[in-house]
């Protein structure tokens, strides 16, 4: 089984940490999928560079193993982060678009209605990506955080993307690339450390899917001149959830799985609608101890 890094050159952000990391000890040439593509080696992982968009390239993992006959663990994609904040950034996030309805197109990649299984690194990389940003002397210029579930490719596989941003200023900046790179160098274990984040059925607090308030599309009942219910309120957002948690569940086999309703985030009746609903499906709703 192999790690899969995915990095395009038509983004700053991408080949950045991607050269780093291939500046490191140990890399040698692998395979080609096809023209435009060119890969590297080092021990389990692979390191794939293409010329398209990042999130345009769907099934690389399956591609990878038709191609090479390796068995694909985990894909980790390298690409820039954009915010209207344009505040400095260094994210980590899953990815997935399972609010959009069968008939929408992904506006940047992915497939209706899914999500890919959530890498279980997500969240002890986002605690070492915080370590390495601070003995580089990035923070507090760069903000260390997650973000939500969005966009493709299509995997399927546990993903996870690693993403600089937030305008052009920063995509190629080289000591955040170097960040990128050492992240990955620590946590895939290349240094001769052990790997950080393999899920093995371990204690303490994981990271599934994240949903933003545009992933859980609700329509106004009030809108509607209907009572206020459940059952009434329409929109895509209890597949959202339904599709993110099924995922979740996948990555963390034996795991137990809470989910985490950010009050602040949400109108009272879609509270209880979202609140009726994980009740409905069993899914049980975590307390703030249960997270820290």
């Amino acid at each position: 089984m192999v790690t899969l890094v995915v990095a395009t050159t038509a983004d700053p952000a991408s080949v950045g940490p991607a050269s780093a990391f291939l500046a490191m000890p140990g890399w040698n040439p692998g395979p080609s999928l096809s023209e435009g593509m060119e890969s590297f080696a080092n021990g389990d992982v692979r390191l794939l560079k293409h010329e398209n968009s990042i999130v345009a390239e769907d099934d690389l993992d399956r591609r990878w193993e038709a191609a090479t006959g390796e068995s694909v663990a985990e894909v980790i994609f390298l690409s820039r982060h954009t915010a209207v904040s344009n505040r400095p950034a260094l994210t980590v996030h899953p990815i997935g678009v399972p609010h959009l309805q069968e008939d929408e197109i992904p506006p940047q990649g992915g497939r209706p209605g899914w999500a890919a299984l959530p890498n279980p690194r997500i969240g002890p990389w986002l605690r070492l990506l915080k370590k390495i940003a601070d003995s580089l002397g990035l923070l507090p210029e760069f903000e260390v955080t997650l973000e939500a579930t969005h966009h493709g490719p299509v995997v399927n596989t546990p993903t996870l993307f690693l993403e600089i941003g937030s305008t052009e200023e920063y995509w190629g900046r080289q000591d955040a690339a170097q960040a990128i790179a050492l992240l990955m160098w620590e946590g895939l274990g290349l240094g001769g450390g052990g790997s950080v984040g393999e899920w093995k059925g371990k204690d303490g607090v994981w990271v599934g899917h994240l949903l933003s308030g545009y992933s859980l599309p609700m329509e106004d009942p009030n809108q509607k001149k209907v009572k206020t219910s459940e059952k009434t309120i329409g929109g895509t957002w209890k597949q959202s959830i339904k599709v993110a948690y099924e995922a979740t569940v996948s990555a963390f086999p034996g795991g137990e799985v809470l989910a985490h309703l950010d009050h602040k985030s949400f109108k009272g009746w879609q509270k209880n609608a979202i609140t009726s609903f994980l009740a409905e499906q069993n899914i049980k709703i975590g307390k703030p101890e249960d997270f820290f």
